[in-house]
């Protein structure tokens, strides 16, 4: 099969400029996403290429732009709303809550809102306590979303095409540190966008993760190969709807598991995994579940501490050795 060479942030516009000429509903709304190309430049040419009425640039409220996403979704039209920032979704939140996850169950499965919001999310580029943060467990806690991470360039290509044929709210959150990353898209996606994924085969100990934590899973999975562990690296992908049978049957073959998350510990992602792992694969484990989250602190500025405060490979590796080593 031919693959395609090209970094996340052109995968992401090539997925974008395929739904825009693929079907004339679909329409990309945002901050700075016609004139300026996007505030990562994903979006850089679409104006031109696809005029003002299908790129729109939107005054600076969230809570407005989201609800007139949701109100041409309900209308049958298929918006792509992009949010600058996952802090800034923050203010709409009641749009998407209230609103857009709520609507097909109020009325009793009459209107749906196929409706998809894509953000750039996570730390490491000094952006600050306002800008740099992972809320995708925030989300992954309501029904009536679902929450897409692509983690790949593969995903980065290929997920929007998929959520935009979902009938219902498509939250897409793709990591700022993945942006620049070269890699390679194959012509076809690797697998419907709710499904895990095993990235790297392991019969010692299960790494999952998602987002812009997975190429650090797999360069610690590297480093522990070279100290005899295997470590199998589990893609999430999805984070709601979980993948529950994937993540299962890694744990029944490697019998561990580390969780790595770049939100806090508390209330994490990584929490709810685990207590999955504990209530349906319990018998299966030799060592308890550990997690590796980010420190729980708002994202420092400085680089150091940014850094610090972030999960890391070093921390992974010796999570990893602690869990092997019954610690």
């Amino acid at each position: 099969m031919i693959s395609e060479t090209m970094s996340y942030r052109e995968a992401l516009r090539a997925g974008l400029e395929e739904a825009l000429i693929q079907d004339p509903r679909v329409f990309l709304m945002g901050e700075d996403v016609g004139r300026y190309g996007g505030c990562y430049a994903v979006s850089k040419g679409l104006l031109a290429q696809f005029g003002a009425e299908r790129i729109i640039d939107t005054p600076l409220c969230e809570s407005g732009f989201v609800g007139v996403g949701i109100g041409a979704a309900l209308g049958g039209m298929r918006p792509i709303v992009e949010i600058m920032t996952v802090n800034f979704s923050l203010l709409a939140m009641d749009q998407i809550v209230n609103t857009a996850a709520t609507l097909r169950h109020m009325s009793g499965g009459q209107f749906n809102v196929p409706l998809v919001i894509r953000m750039a999310c996570g730390a490491g580029r000094q952006l600050a306590a306002q800008h740099s943060h992972s809320w995708e467990n925030f989300y992954a806690h309501i029904p009536g979303l679902k929450v897409l991470s692509p983690a790949t360039h593969s995903d980065a290509r290929y997920m929007l095409g998929q959520a935009l044929t979902d009938p219902d709210p498509v939250l897409i959150f793709e990591h700022v540190m993945l942006l620049n990353e070269p890699g390679t898209v194959p012509q076809t996606p690797d697998a419907p966008m709710d499904k895990a994924l095993i990235r790297r085969l392991g019969t010692d100990i299960s790494l999952m993760t998602y987002g812009g934590n997975l190429p650090k899973a797999l360069a610690a999975a590297e480093q522990l190969q070279q100290d005899g562990v295997s470590a199998e690296v589990v893609d999430l992908r999805c984070l709601r709807p979980l993948d529950k049978p994937t993540l299962l049957e890694s744990v029944s073959k490697t019998h561990r598991a580390v969780i790595i998350d770049e939100g806090w510990q508390t209330g994490s992602l990584a929490g709810e995994i685990s207590a999955i792992i504990m209530e349906e694969g319990f018998w299966h484990l030799d060592a308890p579940v550990k997690r590796v989250c980010s420190a729980e602190v708002p994202i420092p500025y400085p680089r150091h501490l940014e850094q610090a405060a972030l999960p890391q490979v070093a921390q992974i590796v010796a999570t990893a050795k602690a869990v092997m080593e019954g610690r």
